[in-house]
């Protein structure tokens, strides 16, 4: 039975007890839900229902609670239901009950953890958006497997989902980009305030391969051709990168286009027609301090140009424009003090910055070799890039270390740890159970043990102690998925497969032999064992494709 088959029967039996009780059934809830409570002792599942509908009904809940528990306990599957507290339900399944959830995960398969909880809402989803000036350094990377791991999350709970990749690709930045490589190709030092590092000398070198004109060009002209070229290059390497890390985004937006399509100047004329804007000392301000925001801010300078905050309103009454109800935009540490202008800035759009506009901040990360933290990357100059980490450890290992601790918190990553093979690097930890489930069934199969058919399944026989344990772990995935998802906080599964569903699955392993011993007969046990053990397979997988991680069938 799983938790929302067994919420169904909570909730059957409440209707039973308001109609013998001759209660209002207008007070019951369309749903409920159960609970793993926190101590084992106390029971497989906890439901709060008699003390969420106590007041509503004029019943005190230990009553309410006792007539619950008195029906709830003739319900088939339901061992027993205890009342604790003010009028909690403790309730233990019987085996056969319990074990019924192996047969549901394995023939769920991939679909299993996913629910319609965010069905109906559109949400776009930013990340990463590294300007184009070079590689995605380790910042960066940390909001790829996050943000790619939030998106499949988002989806596998129903939502909508755009993910969208902003590439500012206009303004100073890409000045000092452009005027850098023309240095470069000039065989000149980098200007002060521009960018160093090899890659700017091989960007350079490849523009001129493409355009070997751009030698016999003025330094205006042949800035313009590095700009335009150089720009491409640098797009289409974060690309593949990101790409090669597993990282795909619906839309690729570059702000020279709101430039361009004269996005802006509809941000300024929809601002002007909700009253928010006024001009001083020749530019034109928004009024954020009416929502919040510490100072008003100039949108168009005095001098005409505009300022990076404008394109800001621009892209965001674009992304509204085309249906999503929620911006979701995950920025670095040091974006902190964008969240209340931009909260600010969508009031003045007349939307809701709580229900309209979410803003994610992520911790700094450092690459630790030795114990020390790497500071230099031999291609970038400057900082640590995508490369310098996957190099180090793998694409499997990186996602895996920058999903798996809340984005709110500075992280370190020690090399020699994310790449030992053994159970104190976490993904090897969680990779480790998805193989041994895989090679589990493949010598089942060698000596002719097969789960057989659903109908012959004898979940009653996964009595023993740690089956009951594995059986409970991979019953809260789907409630983990939802959290995770609704809080933004792809780390809960990781969390969950480690120490959830792979400890237990060691546990049960350990005392529960699946294989049939020399030559011992293959009894139901050895077939109910088995289905538990695809179908802890089945929630490894799922649970590491949810965080874009492989689940090897032999390591």
């Amino acid at each position: 039975m799983t938790p929302a088959e067994l919420a169904s029967v909570v909730l059957a039996a409440a209707h039973a007890v308001f109609e013998q009780r001759g209660l209002d059934r207008a007070a019951l809830p369309a749903s409920t839900v159960v609970e793993r409570p926190r101590n084992p002792e106390h029971g497989d599942y906890a439901s709060t229902l008699a003390l969420q509908l106590s007041k509503k009904v004029g019943v005190p809940p230990r009553e309410l609670a006792t007539a619950l528990a008195d029906e709830l306990g003739r319900a088939a599957g339901v061992k027993s239901v205890e009342i604790a507290g003010p009028g909690f339900l403790n309730i233990r399944l019987d085996a056969a009950a319990a074990g019924q959830l192996a047969r549901v995960i394995v023939e769920t398969g991939a679909e299993y953890g996913r629910s319609d909880r965010l069905a109906g809402e559109k949400i776009n989803l930013e990340f990463v958006s590294a300007n184009p000036t070079g590689p995605v350094h380790i910042g960066g990377v940390r909001w790829a497997a996050v943000g790619d791991a939030l998106s499949r999350l988002l989806r596998a709970t129903g939502a909508d989902v755009g993910t969208e990749y902003y590439f500012n690709d206009a303004g100073s930045q890409i000045d000092r980009f452009a005027r850098s490589l023309l240095a470069a190709a000039k065989g000149e030092a980098a200007p002060e305030d521009g960018y160093g590092g090899a890659y700017i000398a091989e960007i350079a070198a490849e523009v001129q391969a493409r355009r070997p004109e751009v030698r016999s060009l003025d330094d205006d002209a042949a800035q313009e051709v590095f700009r335009v070229e150089g720009v491409a290059l640098m797009f289409d390497e974060i690309r593949t990168s990101l790409r090669d890390f597993g990282v795909e985004f619906d839309t690729y937006f570059n702000e020279k286009d709101l430039h361009d399509r004269g996005e802006l100047d509809l941000a300024l004329n929809r601002l002007r027609e909700q009253g928010h804007l006024y001009e001083s000392e020749g530019a034109t301000w928004l009024r954020t301090t009416d929502f919040g925001d510490d100072k008003d801010r100039v949108l168009r300078k005095s001098n005409g140009e505009w300022t990076y905050f404008a394109a800001d309103c621009a892209y965001y009454l674009d992304k509204r424009e085309r249906g999503f109800e929620r911006v979701v935009i995950m920025l670095g540490a040091d974006h902190h003090g964008y969240i209340g202008r931009m909260k600010a800035m969508s009031a003045c759009f007349g939307d809701d910055p709580e229900r309209n506009l979410e803003i994610l901040i992520g911790q700094l990360v450092n690459l630790l070799r030795d114990g020390a933290p790497m500071r230099m990357s031999k291609r970038a100059g400057t900082v640590i890039t995508l490369e310098d980490l996957v190099d180090a450890i793998g694409v499997d290992a990186a996602r895996y270390a920058l999903a798996r601790y809340s984005s709110d918190s500075p992280i370190d990553i020690d090399i020699e740890l994310w790449t030992r093979a053994t159970r104190d690097n976490p993904v090897y930890y969680v990779q480790y159970v998805a193989a041994r489930t895989a090679g589990v069934a493949r010598n089942a199969a060698e000596v002719g043990l097969v789960p057989g058919d659903a109908d012959a399944f004898r979940p009653e026989l996964l009595d023993h102690e740690k089956e009951n344990e594995l059986l409970k772990a991979l019953a809260q995935f789907p409630a983990v998925v939802a959290t995770a998802a609704e809080l933004r906080e792809p780390h809960r599964v990781a969390r969950y497969l480690e120490e959830s569903v792979a400890a237990s699955y060691h546990r049960f392993y350990d005392n529960c032999r699946v294989l049939p011993l020399g030559d011992e007969e293959i009894t139901d046990l050895h077939r109910a064992r088995l289905w538990l053990n695809n179908a802890t397979r089945t929630v490894i997988a799922n649970g590491l494709y949810l965080l874009g991680v492989s689940a090897p069938e032999r390591m």
